[in-house]
């Protein structure tokens, strides 16, 4: 019964993060692979009641869980239950920055991707410090460095072979 209840936990934590819609047809329930149907079992009573989008979140998920190694599903039921444990509040900014992040141009999304991967790649004592340091302004400061980060993504730096010959 904890194996059922953690598969549908984490295919639940999936389908906010899943972006695929299928067409309806492509979502019933004998449409689903016999892996997807036992993923989703606990569902099987409702299928029919679920709106399209739900269910195709769902199908998407479950196929997503049932590719996973355990590594990997024990890396997504851990980052389920921080958001499980998030306010009602913290969740809304999060949906909200994501929804921004959305609307990004694609150059846009690969410099913040870059810049994370870059932070990520620190030591953990200088991103410790980095976030101390952060966490230690006013509020008029981080809005300075924010402005100034703005104003260096709306600089458009010509590259190499943008430059004329």
């Amino acid at each position: 019964m904890n194996a059922k209840f953690l598969m549908v936990t984490v295919v639940a934590s999936l389908m906010f993060f899943g972006n695929a819609m299928a067409q309806e047809d492509d979502t019933d329930w004998d449409n689903l692979t016999e892996d997807q149907q036992r993923v989703l079992a606990p569902y099987i009573e409702n299928w029919d009641t679920l709106s399209a989008e739900r269910r195709a979140r769902l199908a998407e998920g479950s196929r997503r869980w049932i590719e996973m190694n355990a590594r990997e599903r024990a890396a997504a039921k851990d980052r389920f239950d921080t958001w499980r444990n998030l306010s009602d509040e913290q969740r809304s900014a999060i949906r909200e920055r994501y929804q921004q992040f959305q609307n990004l141009t694609p150059r846009e999304k690969a410099r913040i991707r870059e810049n994370f991967r870059r932070y990520r790649d620190l030591p953990p004592d200088r991103r410790q410090q980095l976030r101390e340091r952060f966490r230690d302004m006013s509020p008029d400061q981080r809005q300075k460095i924010r402005d100034r980060l703005r104003q260096r993504q709306q600089q458009v730096r010509p590259r190499p072979n943008d430059r004329p010959g």
